[in-house]
């Protein structure tokens, strides 16, 4: 794909991967939350589908939306947290190559936000989350990282998935 710069259907889906692993980890947190409701998996499952050779297809982007419309019906963070990540795996197909500092957030706010669910449920403790930003730096392949680094770092706001997602851009900007 071109735009401000070459992204390769490679490269997306090494950006899925990562997504997905993060979304992953968390989708528990919503199917025992809302044990009926599948919307987030099938977003999961679409991921994978794409990150495993398939086509990018309408596939990704519905079940992408109909996980993000989960999120918003979810009674606690946690499980509104979860549901989001879902929808980021299955969208990350779709990342656009625009230099604009907000299609970060398609690349680090599942892995952020992953974090964020693991600090919920370890009593708001800030360090269980700075410790699985420091896991998924490590996880992060060369390529994720040149991709990322295409893009004008992450914006900083307050929320502090925001502020997970910015330490971790930080983080990988500066591995070598």
């Amino acid at each position: 794909m071109a735009g401000d710069f070459e992204l390769t259907m490679d490269e997306l889906r090494v950006v899925a991967r990562f997504v997905a692993e993060s979304a992953q980890e968390v989708l528990p947190v919503f199917e025992d939350a809302v044990p009926g409701d599948r919307r987030p998996r099938a977003a999961v499952d679409a991921a994978w589908e794409f990150v495993t050779g398939a086509k990018r297809t309408r596939l990704q982007r519905i079940t992408s939306l109909d996980a993000h419309r989960a999120a918003k019906e979810a009674d606690t963070e946690a499980v509104r947290l979860a549901a989001r990540s879902a929808g980021d795996a299955a969208s990350a197909a779709y990342l656009h190559p625009i230099a604009q500092a907000g299609q970060v957030g398609h690349i680090l706010r599942a892995t952020a936000s992953a974090a964020r669910v693991a600090e919920l449920n370890a009593g708001d403790d800030p360090a269980v989350g700075d410790l699985l930003i420091e896991r998924a730096r490590q996880r992060a392949t060369p390529t994720l990282i040149n991709v990322l680094r295409r893009y004008p770092s992450a914006p900083t706001a307050r929320t502090r998935v925001a502020q997970l997602m910015s330490t971790l851009d930080a983080a990988l900007r500066a591995s070598r």
